[in-house]
């Protein structure tokens, strides 16, 4: 039984491509997506395996490996020697990474951080789901008006627009409602975004960047502003490309932000006793400052920096 949850959340400093295989769109290797919103999303499973590969790596005690992540495969086959351990599931829980901020390109400003109120209201009901969390300090504004929403210093509009790729939105002038996107920027910039390495640049840069598009449009930047890469194979002889090995990618751009949901359930292994709270903790260890996700490692994709909720 999950008895206890915290938040991982992932900043993308490369392009990430977290594929499915071969698609049915134009595009020869799609990033994974959610079946009914279609937004970009890493599947839990990846993630956990990176865990655990992590921990290995940073020859963490092969009994906590294994209540945080249950036996390898080579344990459940008996090729390790009579361990209680090999028939008990891992206590550690990774759900996917769902989207939080998403980059677009902006006018003015460089680009914008986007998200929708579906977003926020996905990850209010995500992070306030576990028994006895505290409520989030920020509610969702409303946008039955199908505008933009902006902070109240932002330097992502001009008199009264903003134009992200080729689309032009209204903004939102209420005062009321630009302190509410305020709060819930500043909360992010605080409690969500990785550090960085650069002082209150980001940070400052979600509290001035940060926009919150009618739902049908974030979807349709999620679906269509993504970062598409051709590559080619080259012959080793010829130097020159191989034929028919021309190909494109999908990749989630750099500066999106994710966050993957964590549960845990106290320790199932026999003769070790471990809470779930103890179990969150033993993860937290793990040095997580970036981490390589998805494919394409060789060709430096996939960077990630990573923060543990609080």
């Amino acid at each position: 039984m999950i008895t206890d949850t915290t938040m991982l959340y992932l900043y993308t400093e490369t392009p990430l491509h977290a594929g499915v295989g071969s698609g049915l769109s134009s595009i020869d290797l799609p990033i994974q997506r959610e079946r009914t919103t279609q937004y970009p999303m890493i599947q839990g499973s990846g993630i956990k395996g990176k865990l655990r590969a992590t921990a290995e790596e940073a020859k963490v005690e092969q009994a906590i490996i294994n209540i945080l992540f249950g036996a390898s495969i080579h344990e459940q086959k008996g090729e390790k020697s009579n361990s209680d351990e090999k028939d008990y599931a891992g206590a550690l829980i990774a759900g996917d990474a769902r989207i939080l901020l998403f980059p677009v390109r902006s006018l003015n400003g460089v680009f914008a951080y986007t998200t929708s109120c579906d977003i926020l209201n996905r990850f209010k009901r995500d992070i306030e789901r576990s028994k006895g969390s505290a409520a989030l300090p920020w509610s969702v504004p409303d946008n039955d008006d199908k505008v933009a929403l902006v902070t109240t210093s932002n330097d992502v509009a001009s008199n009264n627009a903003i134009v992200l790729e080729d689309f032009s939105f209204d903004v939102q002038a209420s005062a009321q409602v630009k302190q509410q996107v305020d709060t819930i920027a500043d909360w992010i910039a605080n409690n969500a975004l990785p550090p960085l390495g650069t002082g209150s640049y980001w940070p400052n840069k979600v509290r001035s960047s940060l926009v919150i598009l009618p739902n049908d449009d974030f979807r349709d930047f999620t679906l269509h502003a993504t970062e598409v890469i051709t590559r080619v194979r080259i012959n080793r002889d010829s130097k020159t490309v191989e034929s028919g090995a021309l190909w494109t990618e999908e990749h989630l751009p750099t500066d999106t932000l994710m966050y993957v949901p964590m549960y845990a359930t106290a320790a199932r292994n026999n003769g070790r006793t471990m809470s779930a709270n103890d179990v969150l903790k033993e993860a937290k260890k793990l040095e997580l400052l970036t981490l390589q996700l998805g494919g394409d490692e060789t060709v430096g994709r996939g960077i990630v920096r990573t923060r543990w909720s609080e």
